[in-house]
Formats: C-alpha cells, structure tokens, sequence
C-alpha cells in the first residue's frame, strides 16, 4: 500500500531539510587557522616566538574563549624547518588535507616565497609573518597574499632616517632575506634624502662563524671615507656584532649600527651603550591596552617581557580576528574583499593593509642602547618613534 504525500507535508520536509542543512553551516564548529614556522633550525627562536605571541594575541582579542562569531578557532601548528620545499608541501596540505580557511607563516623569506604560489593555487588567504623579503609584496605577490610583518623596505627607510651622511658599509646573509634589505638600503637613502654614500657591500653564508674576512674588506673599503663611518649590520639569527666589534673596527674610526634584534642578543649589548639603531618592536616603546596585556600577561607566564616576533605573532592574530569578524563565513572572495585597507589592533598599535599591495603599514622605532641598565631586560631607551607617514614606502607589485 502506498502512502501519499500532500502537496503540503511534502513542502514541511523540504522546509525542514533546508532549516537543517543551514543550521548545520551555521553550527560549523570551528575555524581551522594554519600555522607554519621554521621551529627547527637557525631562526626556530623566532618562530617559537611567533607562535607564542600568535597564541596569546588570539586569547586576547577573544577574551579567553578562543571563539569568533560562535565558533572555535583550531590552530594547526607545522613546522617547515626554514626549508622552501617543506613549506610548500606544508602549505598546500594545510589547505587540501586540514582545509584551513586561512593560514599564517613563516619564519624564513626563502620559505614564504616558495608558499605563495601555493596559497594562489588553492585560492586561500595566506597572512605571512613575519618573513620580511620585498619580494612577497613585490613582484612574486599575488592577490591572496597579505602581510603583517615589517618588509625589508620598511627596516631600512627606517634606518635611513636616522642616517643624514657619511659612509655606509653593510654586512649581511647571502639568501633573499639579506639581498633584499640592501637592496632596499640603497634605495631608502635615496627616498629619505639622506646624503650618507654607500661604500661597501658584504654578503656572508648564512651559517659564518668567523667574521674576520668580511669586516677586515669592510674596515679596508671605509677607513679612509667621510665620517660618520657606519657599519651597518643586517642579519637574521644570532647576531654578530659582538665578533665585529673584537676585531676593534673604532681603529677606523667606523662605529657598528646592528639594528634590532631579539631580547637575549640584545642583552649582550651593554657595551655599546649610546649605539643608535632602529626596530620593529621594543616591550617598552607602544603606549595601548593590548601592549600592555601582552606585556605584563608574558612577564607574568615566561618570567621574561615580550619580543619582536612575539609582538608580530600578535599583530597576525590581530589581522585573522579582524578579518573573521568582517568576514565570518570564511569564504576566501569575501575574506580578499574585506582585509584590503582594513585597520586591526596589534601591540604596536592600529595597523592598517594598504589595498594595493596588502602590505600592512606600521610604526618603526629609533633606539638608543642605555647606558644604565635597571635590570637585564632594560636595553634600550626611545629616541622618536617613526610613524609609518613618514616611511615614504613604494608599492612594487603588478596587480
């Protein structure tokens, strides 16, 4: 015997299996976040930092319940040992295998340009923080690509500002990372109107233990140039300031600028008390609520205040939060849509991405290292904070 159905019932069920299947989109229950970063290798200090602040700053601006819009964030944390080749794979089974709606990462500039095409195959947003080669938003960027990190650019108009003449030598690391930042050196002298000439360019392995080779050809290319004689040092990883200044480059008359670095580098510092430099991030220079949680939350947690990278895992969680927030279903069109030219809180203050490029425009910091030290995590005092309206930066993609 057969049973009918009404016109009717038959409209309820249909009804209800719409109700349902909506119901069950909207109880989605969580946002699968991917995380990579060099955790293995010559800058997994960095990474571990990265995560650390990536972490907290979810919490934060979460308010302990590790939830937007309803629904559960899952971090997927991977580490691609600062290798190109695993941070592609690594990438793209974020996006095919764990169906991540956005990812963040990674620690090495080689590693992040090596994702990006990865992140335009699989039409997903990729935040990257904090690998810092032009590149990324130049001329390998694509349009799923946005950044937190400081680019290279921004390091060195930043340092360019400090820099009004005499002569400039640099020694960095020989892979994207170093070639860039000289590259933008150069050209942020020249942006900033400073008159200082660059004399002499050194680019050293990546993993150099013995400077002596280097600096002797950089001390021999400035000795005789026009003061102020700067030695400016750009290097991911443990820096080598300490080893340059053994060598005694104030025979010369040349003094070492080694920019900013992490705390327990930086530590090691004091005898260079008056040495100028600028930063990224200093726990002690941005005045807001959320520096001021992250602060006092990790002195409390690690016995030891906060850092650069952790600062930028922040800001990145800053970026994923907001764009959730304007975005919340998540699909990648309407997450491209609403981050270009969005403004989002980080530990260094409001950041904003510029549309053009989705390079997120900031504040760097002018340093002195301080002659009186409180304690051993009192390292530096602010000269001036340079807002990111006076780091003339050009956009250099082709969108």
């Amino acid at each position: 015997m057969k049973h009918l159905v009404s016109p009717l019932s038959a409209a309820i069920v249909a009804a209800l299996a719409v109700t349902t299947a909506s119901t069950a989109y909207a109880a989605s229950p969580e946002y699968k976040i991917a995380l990579i970063a060099g955790k293995t290798g010559v800058l997994e200090s960095y990474a571990k930092e990265t995560e650390t602040g990536f972490m907290m700053g979810l919490e934060y601006l979460t308010g302990g319940k590790m939830e937007v819009n309803g629904r559960k964030l899952k971090v997927i944390v991977k580490d691609d040992q600062g290798k190109p080749d695993l941070g592609r794979a690594l990438l793209a089974e974020a996006y095919g295998d764990d169906k991540a709606d956005i990812a963040v990462g990674t620690t090495s500039s080689g590693s992040a340009l090596a994702m990006l095409p990865v992140a335009q195959e699989y039409k997903k947003v990729l935040i990257v923080e904090p690998a810092a080669a032009d590149a990324i938003t130049g001329e390998k960027w694509n349009r799923y690509i946005f950044r937190t990190g400081r680019s290279s650019m921004q390091d060195a108009l930043a340092a360019a500002s400090t820099l009004k003449a005499g002569s400039v030598g640099f020694l960095t690391q020989d892979y994207s990372f170093g070639r860039d930042a000289i590259k933008a050196a150069r050209e942020a002298l020249a942006a900033t109107g400073s008159k200082a000439q660059v004399i002499h360019e050194e680019y050293a392995p990546v993993a150099t233990a013995d400077f002596t080779a280097p600096s002797q050809r950089l001390f021999d290319a400035l000795k005789d140039k026009p003061q102020p004689r700067i030695l400016q040092i750009v290097w991911a990883g443990p820096n080598p300031m300490n080893k340059i200044a053994d060598l005694k480059p104030e025979r010369y008359g040349i003094i070492l600028s080694p920019g900013g670095n992490i705390l327990p580098v930086m530590k090691t510092w004091k005898n260079f008390a008056g040495t100028e430099g600028t930063i990224y991030y200093y726990y002690g220079f941005p005045k807001n609520k959320m520096n001021d949680w992250l602060v006092a939350e990790h002195i409390k947690r690690f016995k030891a205040p906060p850092d650069m990278f952790t600062a930028g895992g922040m800001a990145a969680a800053g970026a994923v939060i907001a764009a959730l927030q304007k975005a919340p279903g998540a699909e990648t069109e309407k997450l491209v849509a609403a981050m270009e030219g969005m403004s989002f809180e980080t530990p260094k203050g409001t950041m904003a991405f510029r549309k053009e490029d989705h390079q997120a425009l900031q504040p760097m910091y002018h340093f002195r290292i301080k002659k009186d030290q409180k304690d051993e995590w009192d390292l530096l005092e602010l000269v001036r904070e340079i807002p990111a309206s006076d780091l003339p930066l050009p956009v250099r993609n082709k969108r």
